[in-house]
């Protein structure tokens, strides 16, 4: 399983317009301007690919912070 810090730097490559710095474990990611349902998309198919687990959209949707998705992601392990 990989860290924390390694899931955010994961998740902080969806982004595009979105600096690396701002996202930390404790950002509220559907605060930040940039995020869509396509860097959910996006989101979802990192973690199937680096984690080889199925996140369903409420999965996302119900997480607040980027910790939150990372320990909804262990818990699937």
């Amino acid at each position: 399983m990989k860290s924390l810090d390694e899931f955010v730097e994961l998740f902080a490559e969806q982004f595009d317009e979105t600096d690396a710095s701002e996202i930390t474990a404790t950002t509220v990611f559907h605060d930040l301007e940039e995020w869509s349902s396509l860097i959910g998309l996006s989101v979802i198919a990192m973690v199937d690919e680096e984690f080889d687990v199925a996140l369903k959209g409420d999965d996302v949707k119900n997480s607040v912070t980027v910790e939150d998705l990372y320990n909804n992601v262990k818990s699937k392990l």
